[in-house]
């Protein structure tokens, strides 16, 4: 076996997603919400099936959907990157491979802000690059600009930065956007922006005080990286209608980027799927052309169930973090007067609390750090309760 693949673990949420289902667990694990979908989009995806074409599409995609999501950032966002810069692929994964297999050689170095994605690192190495971890301090999570600096070398190729961010929940402010976008300008790096996260933003919670506000539903505003000066030659974004639709098992993502930047990246994406299934992109594109309607409504679920979630496991002795945006909260264990590593406990509370989370320590190559698990907010009432009923077991066994 080749030794990239011994090396290579399974997915941290595999793993969890099998013992919930092993144990008969609660799955906080994997990101996934079991509400919020527009059933519009589903009834136009079930026409397209029975009245639209099942033949390959254009390997970039629908020409539709190419269009709506251009025309989605421009009304959104003031950027004007047109049809020609999107290319559509199977997920937004699939279009992080295609950035990283577009641009980084055998040899090159890759930032990758921690904790973060699992599948960064893994993808980075079969490009033949080397993965080049600079920490996000607890419990904020902030990038530092000078430990950003004291990362690149002459081999430094491109940083990949998810923003909002997964695992942590934070939406990055302008000054550091500001610092990664300095870096990449002094040295000519490409910024591979994954911003699956881009429309789940959620309101502070109601004793909560945020300095920037957007004009919807109170959450902070989102900057698109490639929006910065001087940036959009230099980035490629990743996005994801499952996220914005809460459609994950669709598996409908794009690359937005420069045109130059976007054709590379299409080459590559040629030699993974070719294509995704033409139907679901047809019920993408009219969910992004007649769909902002039904962004605000979205945010104002999600946000709900993180501060349901959130209200139930600080009743129950947790210490949470605050989440901005994603489908994901933090528990600080230590915080909580648990002793137990995160794998510990995640290990404790699927087994015998009847809870999969996610420790955050396997975001990371380092391993660090230990002391924080990750759970998935995106849920109904009932299986919210039925998880936070579980994490006290959980906590009084571990404590």
């Amino acid at each position: 076996m080749h030794p990239l693949y011994q090396s290579m673990p399974v997915s941290v949420f595999e793993r969890m997603s099998l013992a919930a289902a092993r144990h008969g667990a609660v799955n906080l694990g994997q990101g996934f919400p079991d509400f919020g979908w527009p059933p519009e989009i589903l009834d136009h995806a079930a026409r397209a099936l029975t009245d639209g074409s099942n033949q390959y599409a254009p390997s970039r995609g629908l020409p539709a959907l190419r269009q709506a999501v251009a025309d989605h950032y421009a009304r959104h966002h003031g950027w004007d990157v047109g049809a020609d810069g999107i290319c559509v692929t199977s997920g937004a994964t699939e279009a992080l491979a295609a950035a990283i297999f577009a641009v980084v050689e055998p040899g090159d170095e890759v930032i990758v802000l921690t904790p973060a994605y699992d599948a960064y690192a893994p993808l980075i190495r079969r490009a033949g690059g080397a993965v080049v971890e600079v920490p996000l301090d607890p419990p904020h999570w902030r990038i530092d600009r000078a430990a950003l600096e004291a990362a690149i070398t002459l081999r430094t190729r491109a940083i990949v930065l998810n923003n909002p961010q997964n695992p942590t929940g934070r939406l990055f402010d302008p000054e550091e956007l500001n610092a990664v976008a300095a870096a990449a300008e002094a040295h000519d790096l490409i910024v591979i922006a994954d911003e699956v996260w881009e429309h789940l933003l959620l309101a502070p919670p109601p004793s909560g005080a945020v300095a920037s506000r957007s004009d919807d539903g109170g959450a902070e505003a989102f900057t698109p990286f490639a929006t910065l000066p001087n940036m959009a030659a230099r980035t490629i974004k990743t996005g994801s209608a499952g996220k914005i639709f809460s459609l994950t098992g669709w598996k409908i993502g794009w690359i937005a980027a420069a045109p130059k930047l976007a054709a590379l990246a299409a080459k590559a994406h040629q030699f993974l799927t070719f294509t995704s299934a033409p139907n679901l992109q047809a019920a993408c594109a009219f969910g992004l052309a007649e769909g902002d309607c039904w962004l605000a409504p979205m945010r104002a679920s999600f946000t709900r169930a993180r501060d349901r979630m959130t209200a139930g496991l600080e009743a129950a002795g947790f210490a949470v973090l605050p989440s901005a945006a994603t489908y994901f909260l933090i528990v600080d264990l230590a915080a909580s007067g648990i002793a137990l590593d995160d794998e510990a406990f995640a290990k404790l509370a699927v087994e015998q609390a009847g809870v999969a989370v996610v420790p955050v320590s396997a975001f990371s190559d380092s391993g660090e750090p230990r002391h924080f698990v990750r759970l998935c907010f995106a849920k109904q009432d009932p299986t919210i309760d039925q998880g936070v009923a579980a994490m006290a077991k959980a906590r009084a066994l571990a404590c």
